[in-house]
């Protein structure tokens, strides 16, 4: 990996990692942190689940990063740290394998694993990105919870008195699933709030989408595709969309970049690189109720913006009812009008 030449980038001292969470991510991360004591349940449970061993076992297969070994990914991350104020350094380790693939594992001290296919796919803005899309997982305690809830939805699957029942554990899986890939789109934009360079992150989703031939590839025409993608078809495709996406942890590449363009496009973005962004010594005071909220909002906006057909179709047929109701409420109350005057109530 070559350095690039150095920019200058904007710092955010004490945001907090709402800033960047996706709203639907926000809530189920306040969600949790507010049970009393979580947090050292699941630091206790943590030995439960091999994390030493893991830890153990990439330091001796893999290549832990500092100063003297991959020092162009250590100065990475010391910029994503230092832009972000994190206030600790996970450690990083770069692993033989020829697939391109990154993951924040770890529950009492999370840590980043990259892969050797990742590097040779990407230049070191796009790498950029990624370690600040990582490092984005790990702040807001991504690794911590994915685990624990995975963790307990084994236990639910495994105890017969459980009372989860086939289509009630897929529920939770797809629910699960969900707040995962929304949890991506959350690593997306600190990844972006890291590199300040758009053209860079989109980029990064195109090359796992397409291979290393960028130069064979176009920004507006893969962004494109994202469009194609939600209005494309009938009714089938539309379900058919859903049954893809449904075990899906991650979003689909075209999918993560034209969500990072309507992050952008909403402002949001701006205004952290402006300093208004929400600090982490305001954490404590985040209400569930107002975090719901927010992710009912954007939920609502993105289903009033799509042209996916069959969400096309049940909003069509939302209106329809609302317009079938309001036609039948006033010609009841017509009705009641003209029975009132006959007699002369």
């Amino acid at each position: 990996m070559m350095t690039s030449p150095d920019r200058i980038r904007r710092t955010f001292p004490g945001i907090s990692t709402r800033a960047w969470e996706h709203p639907a991510d926000r809530t189920a991360l306040v969600a949790l942190r507010s049970f009393t004591g979580f947090d050292t349940v699941l630091r206790t449970l943590s030995g439960l689940l091999r994390e030493r061993q893991h830890r153990l076992l990439y330091l001796a297969t893999a290549v832990r990063v500092d100063e003297r070994q991959f020092s162009t990914l250590h100065d990475l991350r010391a910029d994503a740290v230092r832009i972000l104020d994190a206030p600790v350094t996970p450690e990083l380790y770069v692993v033989q394998d020829p697939s391109a693939n990154a993951l924040t594992i770890g529950m009492d001290v999370p840590f980043i694993v990259v892969t050797t296919g990742l590097i040779d796919l990407l230049d070191v803005e796009e790498m950029r990105f990624v370690i600040g899309h990582e490092l984005g997982h790990a702040l807001s305690g991504h690794a911590v919870y994915r685990t624990m809830l995975m963790h307990l939805l084994r236990l639910a699957s495994n105890i017969g008195w459980v009372p989860v029942g086939g289509w009630a554990l897929r529920a939770i899986v797809a629910a699960l699933m969900e707040w995962s890939r929304k949890s991506e789109l959350s690593g997306d934009r600190a990844g972006l709030l890291c590199g300040q360079d758009v053209d860079a992150s989109v980029r990064v989703h195109m090359k796992l989408a397409g291979g290393a031939m960028v130069a064979e590839m176009n920004h507006a025409a893969f962004l494109q595709q994202a469009d194609d993608y939600d209005r494309t078809g009938d009714l089938r495709d539309g379900v058919l969309k859903l049954l893809n996406l449904e075990l899906q942890s991650h979003p689909f590449s075209v999918l993560r970049a034209a969500e990072l363009r309507r992050w952008i496009a909403g402002g949001d973005y701006d205004r952290i690189l402006d300093g208004r962004y929400p600090l982490r010594e305001q954490d404590r005071h985040a209400r569930i109720g107002d975090e719901i909220r927010e992710a009912a909002r954007a939920y609502r906006e993105s289903f009033d913006q799509s042209d996916d057909p069959l969400i096309r179709t049940v909003r069509n047929l939302g209106r329809d009812v609302g317009a079938a109701v309001s036609t039948v409420g006033q010609e009841v109350g017509e009705t009641v009008s003209k029975i009132g005057k006959r007699l002369g109530l």
